[in-house]
């Protein structure tokens, strides 16, 4: 249990209930070749979590049952996954529009120099962290060199396609925050990346998406031992915006970890906090359960969904 649940589960945050769902997010495991600091999955290169091959059978299984039109698959950086490219294969050749988390240099690990090339030829979005244009504080949250790899990694992308707007190829940049503090306005943000990045790389994309940082795991723990987590709460709760939550993710989307059990997010999976507040329940045990109207299980850390413009893995909310 992560060591900040107890402070954020005595929460007055909002109660709300599923709409249809829409986007099945798949989390394969928490090996990764960085170790960010903002990372709120805890992911690094010494993790051993892997979903299993019977457990990808089950989320295929799922995509036929289900009628999901989206599979984000999410990690630790999900292309270490064995089973990584016999998912995507499947979930195209059901129509299933896949969405690839990528944290961008491990398009130049060692066995992965095909993964560019793969990626475009399945038309799959590739969504890719990178919290500034600057090398300073890029490498300051991801390590050492991450940003000239990252560099790297996206001219690859731009060489087949990627950000063109062909519609087949999107290219999306994601933003965090260096620190305890809410993301700028993303439109603003999305113009300075672009020109910084085409006028000094000759980098393009399609859009950026601005996300907050959420307090649990590293990113929590950072904020406990420098002192910062109330403050943080507080600015968090204090930037609520009612208005924001018509659009949180979690209304359309459940988040399957490793081992197969279901959230109702990302986060929510971080924290163990099963699907609907209830005990654990499995992928399997939803293929003939339709989840629409079902309530969400909702503690402090959704605050930092809502707060000022909205955060949510497609970026700022409609009310940004």
């Amino acid at each position: 249990m992560h060591a900040t649940l107890h402070r954020l589960q005595r929460s007055d945050f909002p109660a709300i209930r599923r709409g249809a769902l829409e986007t099945l997010q798949v989390n394969l495991g928490y090996q990764c070749n960085q170790a960010c600091l903002h990372c709120h999955v805890n992911a690094g290169p010494k993790r051993t979590e892997m979903m299993s091959a019977e457990t990808v059978d089950t989320v295929i299984a799922f995509l036929e049952a289900s009628g999901v039109r989206e599979l984000d698959l999410t990690g630790g950086a999900p292309e270490l996954h064995p089973e990584f490219r016999r998912l995507v294969v499947a979930a195209r050749e059901r129509g299933v529009h896949v969405r690839d988390r990528c944290n961008l240099t491990i398009l130049l690990e060692p066995g992965h120099e095909d993964l560019a090339d793969f990626l475009a030829d399945h038309d799959v979005e590739v969504v890719a962290s990178l919290p500034c244009y600057e090398a300073e504080n890029v490498d300051a949250q991801r390590g050492e060199g991450v940003h000239d790899g990252s560099i790297r990694a996206l001219r690859l992308l731009n060489q087949r396609g990627y950000g063109s707007g062909d519609g087949r190829h999107r290219l999306d940049l994601v933003y965090n925050p260096g620190g305890p503090h809410l993301p700028p306005e993303q439109g603003a943000l999305e113009a300075a990346y672009r020109e910084e990045l085409q006028g000094r790389f000759g980098i393009v994309f399609d859009h950026l998406l601005a996300l907050a940082n959420l307090p649990i795991q590293r990113f929590g723990s950072t904020l406990v031992s420098r002192g910062q987590f109330d403050d943080y709460m507080a600015l968090l709760r204090g930037s609520h915006r009612d208005e924001n939550l018509a659009a949180v993710m979690c209304r359309s989307l459940i988040s399957v970890d490793w081992q197969g059990q279901v959230y109702d997010c990302d986060f929510n999976q971080m924290l163990g906090l099963h699907l609907g507040g209830g005990g654990p329940v499995h992928l399997a045990d939803l293929l003939q359960r339709d989840l629409a109207g079902e309530p969400i299980a909702v503690a402090d850390h959704c605050y930092g969904c809502t707060a000022g413009q909205g955060s949510s893995c497609g970026g700022a909310l409609a009310a940004g």
